[in-house]
């Protein structure tokens, strides 16, 4: 279970928590966080002449609908009342700790058969504003044969706006179809938003590559080690739900028809690519990780050549001036430096020295010391 921060700190978004009861918790109790919104029940009502959108104030209103033939799609956003949370179940027949499944998040996404129902548990993201990173929420379905209720966490933002879009204006097959096609619809509306965030994390990518063989710095490592931390977390929600999709296509459930069952492949299909993308960048963002440290240890191995050079000049020079630094008396005996008593003595030295240093540079010119081997032409 999430833990709580200290009020002076910002929360950081968590994508890799998943709940767990507290020892000794009684089965089917409801953890509810204290800043979730509160529910807002959102009704739409459609067959294939017409369709209605009704926004209920109590659950008890959804009963009425329950047993029509037409599909009703029962949609909960928001998971901060206890008590609208357990009428809707009662509503609904659920059993507790279904109930339990829906309120308490984050779930592993998973499907269960209950009797004349079925559980659905995914997860749903969406980017974010700067499109760095992205919100991860859960998405519960419970399907039944003339209804479909989903429990969103969060009622700002999804990604079924086309669905709803075309129960509204009757396109494609959606009003010729039942509940299950709904289910299906909403669940293939889920996996393919994450394909608008994994294009983000390519540009992402893309642009650490330039930076991490151009100019790299600690922001640069700092972002790396975000965006691997922010796939595995996309890792483990697509990862479950792919299972479950797969579930769904072969489990003989008769509330799904063979029918919809073909159009989960193809959403089981989006899942793979998913997978396979999120894979991809993942072993992009590690070799990045190993550009970066070959980058930083070229960049040392040039700060290291250079001072090589330096001190390779300056070694004959601080001999030749500690050998005249001795002070030896040339009166004593005519061996003890002559050099000093010469006219030209001190240009001679100075001129000796100087050719030392310009043989010393010719000679790491030719050999290509002086190019820089950190610096990488990109394409």
């Amino acid at each position: 279970m999430p833990q709580a921060h200290e009020a002076d700190e910002p929360e950081e978004p968590s994508y890799f928590e998943y709940f767990f009861d507290q020892p000794g918790a009684m089965p089917g109790t409801l953890s509810i966080e204290e800043d979730a919104p509160p529910p807002n029940i959102i009704l739409i009502d459609y067959n294939a002449d017409q369709a209605q959108r009704v926004h209920l104030e109590q659950p008890e209103l959804i009963t009425p609908y329950l047993d029509r033939e037409s599909v009703s799609w029962i949609d909960v956003q928001g998971l901060g009342n206890e008590d609208i949370l357990r009428r809707v179940g009662q509503v609904f027949g659920l059993h507790p700790i279904v109930l339990e499944d829906v309120v308490n998040v984050p779930q592993r996404p998973k499907v269960e058969d209950h009797q004349d129902q079925v559980l659905v548990i995914t997860r749903m993201v969406t980017p974010k504003e700067d499109l760095k990173g992205f919100y991860a929420e859960q998405v519960s379905f419970i399907l039944g044969k003339y209804y479909l209720l989903t429990v969103q966490e969060e009622p700002d933002r999804d990604c079924f706006g086309l669905v709803r879009q075309r129960i509204r204006t009757s396109r494609g097959l959606i009003r010729q179809h039942g509940a299950d096609y709904l289910a299906y619809s909403l669940i293939d509306a889920i996996i393919d938003g994450f394909f608008p965030v994994l294009e983000d994390y390519g540009e992402r990518i893309e642009l650490l590559e330039t930076q991490v063989v151009t100019h790299p710095t600690r922001q640069t490592l700092e972002e790396i080690h975000k965006v691997r931390r922010e796939l595995l977390s996309l890792r483990r929600a697509i990862w479950p739900q792919r299972d479950a999709i797969n579930a769904l296509i072969r489990d003989s459930n008769d509330l799904i028809s063979p029918e919809v069952r073909i159009y989960l492949r193809d959403c089981y299909d989006h899942a793979i690519q998913v997978l396979d993308m999120v894979e991809t960048y993942r072993e992009l963002a590690a070799s990045l990780m190993d550009v970066y440290l070959s980058s930083v240890s070229n960049k040392m191995n040039e700060i290291m050549k250079l001072l090589t050079i330096i001190s390779t000049v300056f070694i004959p020079l601080t001999f030749i001036v500690g050998v005249y630094g001795m002070n030896f008396n040339t009166e004593i005996s005519p061996w003890n430096m002559p050099e000093l008593n010469w006219r030209w003595g001190y240009p001679a030295c100075w001129a000796v020295m100087l050719s030392i240093a310009g043989s010393l540079f010719y000679f790491f010119w030719r050999k290509g010391w002086f190019q820089d081997q950190s610096q990488v032409e990109l394409d």
